[in-house]
């Protein structure tokens, strides 16, 4: 009864959302079957990283000459706009991360129980982090002092990296390039992140950026190893019938920004069959899992998606960066996969080419719980009611197990003599455990209220840290 409800409450929310959010599910096999696996991993890790981290800023966007909080410009060249962007783009000359070793961050990855890795290989300022041939400013280019360096095509060195510890890998890739001249031309000064001409009165110009995009994008499908996903990011390029005015940063895109997506969807899957394209806010065949950014849902979404957030304030590197606690990571880890999402974590690496050594630690404490209670989040899916008070719950792919997460207020689990959860029913002759622990839990059920009996060993100890896991095994069906 458990999963049909699940499986109902799961339909009638994909009817409502599907056109809400206008998802279109993959016809193609490979595709289909990749994403089922990528939903399975549930835990991935983000980075942020090019030359903006020596100056410690937001990555890009103080160069874009919009008045908004992430944009505002900082240091001694702030008081004019070309003399600091001049200057922004001169880091290249001063690139050089000497403490650049991804197997490090490859290992201690791994061990916090991440999955998968999405790397950025170029954000919209349009600095490369890859050996492309389409642009000199890029990290192999002579103008940059790390191109001397044996590893200096940074993106595949990550890749291969993480592949060795068998993570899929993605490659972020932004579709805005504010250093193209095809994209702002220097004929006119930017006004906002857009395109500063109208691409329909200078067709010859955007057909030169389309190709340029294509060329980059196919570069990274054919010279970086196995591609599990093309992370597409800066979705004000698009078709302009595709914008939805009631959203706000969308109301400024007043030109047709349509690169050709189907044309480089089917370049890309030539190369790379079976990969994942995430057009991201775009909607549509090309969006194959959404990507709601620094937030949870409070309810599952009607289709796949992922939480991408920061572990520290900036997506990018900022000496003395607060970063979130491992109380609360593991919490928001919890959360997202209970409402059926994965959980996509962002560190950004510094200038010398390693992270802060906070970001180590809280990885390590991670990968500490999930190696006890990580077989409620691996290959889990979401199931009604979700969560009820402190406690969030999950399935297994198949139905055979549900899981319950008790969140602690503070960094150890206590429990009392019993814990009481409604909505959560599970069938006679269930099994119930404590994750790492051997007793059996008694319960009984009554009216839409389970009262979970603890064990006299168990209870006014600490029994775990961030969260304990009740293990729930439904007796074998004939």
């Amino acid at each position: 009864m458990l999963k049909r409800w699940s499986l109902l409450c799961t339909l009638l929310m994909f009817l409502s959302a599907r056109a809400q959010h206008n998802y279109v599910a993959p016809s193609d096999p490979l595709v289909q079957a990749k994403l089922e696996q990528w939903q399975d991993l549930k835990f991935g890790l983000f980075m942020h990283w090019g030359t903006y981290s020596q100056w410690g800023v937001v990555e890009s966007w103080s160069i874009c000459p919009e008045d908004e909080g992430w944009t505002q410009r900082k240091g001694p060249y702030a008081a004019s706009y070309f003399e600091y962007k001049k200057a922004y783009e001169n880091l290249q000359g001063t690139f050089n991360p000497g403490n650049f070793h991804p197997e490090k961050w490859a290992q201690a990855a791994r061990d916090a129980g991440m999955k998968y890795v999405v790397f950025t290989t170029k954000h919209h300022d349009g600095f490369c982090m890859f050996d492309t041939h389409q642009t000199d400013y890029r990290v192999t280019s002579p103008h940059t002092p790390f191109s001397a360096n044996p590893r200096s095509n940074i993106a595949r060195e990550v890749f291969e990296a993480f592949r060795q510890q068998h993570f899929l890998t993605g490659a972020y890739f932004s579709k805005p390039d504010w250093h193209n001249e095809n994209y702002w031309w220097p004929y006119f000064p930017p006004k906002d992140r857009n395109v500063n001409y109208d691409p329909a009165k200078y067709p010859q110009k955007w057909e030169a950026f389309k190709q340029f995009t294509f060329n980059q994008i196919e570069e990274l499908m054919t010279g970086y190893g196995k591609m599990d996903i093309l992370w597409l990011d800066g979705g004000w390029v698009r078709p302009l019938e595709s914008v939805d005015p009631s959203v706000e940063w969308q109301k400024s895109i007043t030109y047709n920004q349509d690169i050709d997506m189907k044309k480089i969807a089917a370049m890309a899957r030539s190369h790379q069959p079976g990969l994942l394209v995430v057009d991201r806010s775009v909607g549509g065949a090309f969006e194959n899992y959404q990507t709601p950014e620094q937030e949870v849902p409070e309810k599952p979404l009607a289709f796949p998606w992922e939480t991408c957030m920061t572990m520290g304030n900036s997506w990018s590197f900022v000496p003395g960066d607060h970063y979130k606690s491992s109380h609360e990571l593991i919490q928001l880890l919890v959360k997202v996969v209970s409402r059926g999402g994965n959980f996509l974590l962002n560190i950004g690496p510094g200038p010398d080419g390693d992270w802060d050594s906070t970001a180590y630690t809280r990885l390590r404490e991670i990968g500490d719980w999930m190696k006890i209670n990580g077989e409620g989040i691996y290959a889990s899916r979401s199931v009604a009611p979700y969560s009820y008070k402190n406690c969030y719950f999950t399935q297994s792919r198949d139905g055979a197990k549900g899981y319950a997460f008790y969140l602690a207020e503070g960094p150890e689990v206590l429990l009392d003599k019993e814990v009481i959860l409604e909505g959560f029913l599970p069938p006679p002759g269930t099994k119930i455990s404590l994750l790492g622990y051997s007793q059996p839990i008694p319960w009984k059920a009554e009216g839409n209220r389970l009262t979970l009996k603890i064990p006299g060993s168990l209870q006014h100890k600490p029994v775990a840290r961030h969260a304990a896991v009740f293990r729930f095994i439904y007796p074998t069906r004939h």
